[in-house]
């Protein structure tokens, strides 16, 4: 039997529109993955680059930047040292609210370096957080943004006092992991579901 140049042209248009269907489908999976992992983090890429996929571009980077590091989960006695100053710093807030926040600060900054982050400049610090802690990082972002504006004299005690919260959801997020989060709370490559405890 002889294809003729029609019947060969109408199933290599076949073909073409089913492979890019499967790329659409793959994509959209890709992008619907990436979006429920990441939550707001998600949409704040987006808001940042501009559109989906650039967004989409930069988490992956920060996928891999982060699968780079070694997290490791605190020690047990060292999340009480943790856990202990940082009750120690929201009683200083009373009497010295600046003073306290600049110390929830350091601290944040100590754990992480601890378990493995790099305390680099804030935005490189807050988006490698992002990666396994994207539920938290706006908090973070949220509290550095009050702590900038206080330096400036354009924020008040109440200020300060939503600043701790904000600090406090990152500390607790990255002081109480459960000792096998090094394991299962990685970033997995891509196509593979990330494990979360």
């Amino acid at each position: 039997m002889t294809i003729t140049p029609l019947a060969l042209a109408f199933i290599l248009l076949g073909l073409a529109v089913l492979a890019g269907l499967i790329v659409t489908l793959t994509r959209r999976r890709h992008s619907h993955l990436l979006r429920s992992r990441y939550g707001p983090e998600y949409d704040e890429a987006v808001r940042r680059t501009g559109n989906a996929r650039e967004a989409e571009h930069l988490l992956e980077r920060r996928e891999k930047r982060v699968s780079q590091f070694t997290i490791v989960p605190l020690s047990d006695a060292r999340r009480t040292e943790y856990v202990t100053r940082w009750r120690d710093i929201q009683a200083q807030f009373v009497d010295d609210p600046a003073g306290a926040l600049a110390r929830a600060d350091v601290l944040l900054g100590e754990v992480m370096n601890e378990r493995g982050y790099p305390v680099t400049d804030f935005d490189q610090r807050s988006a490698d957080l992002s990666v396994d802690h994207p539920e938290v990082v706006q908090n973070y972002r949220a509290g550095h943004d009050i702590a900038v504006r206080h330096a400036r004299g354009e924020s008040d005690t109440e200020d300060l006092r939503q600043a701790m919260i904000h600090y406090r959801a990152l500390f607790d997020d990255l002081v109480n992991e459960p000792p096998t989060a090094a394991d299962t709370h990685r970033t997995a490559p891509l196509g593979k579901e990330r494990i979360r405890d």
